[in-house]
């Protein structure tokens, strides 16, 4: 089941990192919920190294870093897949 809620957090994480992002990612969706899960892992890594603990409500820090990892790797990865479509 956790496989599953790693593939929906994900997606939730990678479409908000597009929405944050300016301009257009030509990237596939299947691109995009596996930034957002690395995004994710590396954004709750970060959380917990920065003293970031578990909170009864929602929790902020942990999701912006989330969001910004998952944004970051979508930056970097797109102008390669555009460019990896336009030579093929």
């Amino acid at each position: 089941m956790s496989f599953l809620w790693a593939i929906i957090a994900g997606l939730i994480i990678g479409l908000v990192a597009k929405l944050v992002l300016p301009g257009r990612q030509p990237i596939p969706l299947w691109l995009t919920v596996l930034l957002g899960i690395v995004g994710a892992v590396v954004g709750n890594a970060l959380a917990s190294a920065f003293g970031v603990r578990e909170t009864g409500g929602i929790d902020w820090i942990r999701h912006i870093f989330q969001v910004g990892i998952a944004a970051l790797l979508i930056g970097l990865v797109s102008p390669m897949w555009a460019r990896r479509r336009t030579h093929a």
